[in-house]
């Protein structure tokens, strides 16, 4: 290409992103103009476990690092947060549930107290409710959920305490099975075939304290045990579809139509892998591989500044490797979802801060990206509004409600 054909190339270009940037502001400003009517709300995200890093984690400020804290979403106008208790899985021994629950007890006091000191800019939300009224009054409304049953431990009357600490779901599992059901990614494979008969309990127990029970990284056994036992609509806080991306974390088909006959909702995952086959990459996976090696000869007990650096080297090399999915990506998984079951059974969980985000939505002050990519689509500002924060608040509702139920009879 000669310079003057360069330069007839730049002009074009130039005309091209003029002509269409009135469309594009066009879009923004509707979309700001619908997150002002309607509650939007993130169903999962992992910033809990930035507080106990050396010298705090202050989500009352912009940070740096992490993907999550009150000025960026509003920013994204993002309205409403869970914040997960994630607890890793240990030995299942009478000792290590004391730690486990202990430690969840301490992360709830960690939430509580960020929250008191950020008081004129975020809330405790317990229902739908308080979450609209903290919208009215110009405050962020923070629910919160625990990502794993595990700290429970054999104990049936955790899920009680925990709900009376304000924990509104309860991811049964993690990466590994537990005593209450079978995970999706066990490398040991399957141990109940499904829920174990305390797990039958649990569910149980969820159901009449009005507690929402999260089947994402469950197996496909325990989620249909789990559909055939609750009473109430159950929710996926952080999953995808399997028939756009195939992994275990993702539900198929057919089990979307079994969450659409329970009332239920699957709340979108925007962590990239979940979102788009990966192509196979030798080059990368023996990268990663050395890069494991390597930290894994320094042992488990990583000192914050070592697990910040083990963190920026994996993010780093991924970025190098593999190109993130985006907001279409997504948006094609919510598409997917109203395709096979219909618009009421789809919301949005990033797992921010626990692997989530994409090339053009990498923290929580870019989720409105997600919103403009809908009216790209066509919808509609009630159907945008059900996929925001409708559905998972009737879901909530239905939750409580029946627990209201339950206890008249």
């Amino acid at each position: 290409m000669t310079i003057m054909q360069m330069k007839y190339f730049l002009i074009l270009f130039s005309l091209f992103v003029v002509s269409c940037a009135p469309g594009e502001e066009k879009i923004s400003r509707k979309a700001e103009r619908m997150h002002d009517g309607f509650l939007s709300i993130d169903t999962h995200c992992d910033t809990p476990m930035r507080f106990f890093r050396r010298g705090g984690f202050d989500p009352g400020v912009r940070n740096e690092q992490g993907c999550v804290d009150f000025p960026r979403m509003k920013e994204g106008r993002l309205d409403a947060e869970f914040f997960a208790i994630f607890i890793g899985q240990g030995p299942r021994t009478p000792e290590a549930y004391e730690l486990a629950h202990n430690s969840t007890l301490a992360t709830f006091d960690s939430i509580y107290a960020t929250l008191a000191r950020n008081s004129s800019q975020a809330a405790i939300a317990l229902t739908p409710d308080d979450a609209l009224r903290h919208k009215a009054d110009g405050r962020l409304a923070i629910f919160i959920g625990i990502e794993n049953g595990y700290p429970a431990g054999q104990d049936l009357s955790k899920i009680q305490q925990y709900y009376d600490l304000g924990a509104r779901y309860i991811t049964l599992c993690h990466s590994s099975n537990n005593d209450i059901c079978d995970s999706s990614t066990d490398k040991s494979g399957p141990e109940h075939n499904g829920l174990s008969a305390f797990g039958e309990q649990v569910v149980k127990e969820m159901n009449r304290v009005g507690m929402m029970i999260d089947v994402s990284h469950i197996s496909d056994e325990s989620f249909y045990d789990v559909l055939a036992l609750s009473e109430a609509p159950v929710i996926a806080s952080h999953s995808s579809c399997r028939a756009l991306c195939e992994s275990p974390r993702n539900l198929n088909d057919e089990m979307l139509q079994a969450l659409k006959k329970n009332g239920g909702v699957i709340q979108i995952c925007i962590l990239s892998d979940y979102l788009r086959q990966p192509a196979p990459n030798p080059e990368y996976e023996e990268k990663v591989k050395e890069l494991r090696e390597r930290w894994r000869a320094l042992g488990t007990e990583l000192t914050d500044e070592q697990q910040e650096q083990r963190w920026a080297e994996f993010s780093e090399l991924k970025s190098k490797y593999v190109r993130l999915a985006t907001v279409a990506d997504a948006v094609n998984h919510i598409q997917h979802v109203i395709d096979v079951i219909g618009i009421d059974h789809v919301g949005i969980g990033s797992d921010f801060d626990g692997g989530g985000g994409l090339e053009d939505c990498s923290d929580v002050s870019m989720m409105k990206n997600i919103t403009r990519e809908l009216i790209r689509r066509g919808y509609s500002r009630d159907e945008i509004a059900k996929i925001w924060g409708g559905n998972i608040m009737r879901v909530m509702r239905e939750a409580q409600d029946q627990s209201a139920v339950g206890s008249r009879q």
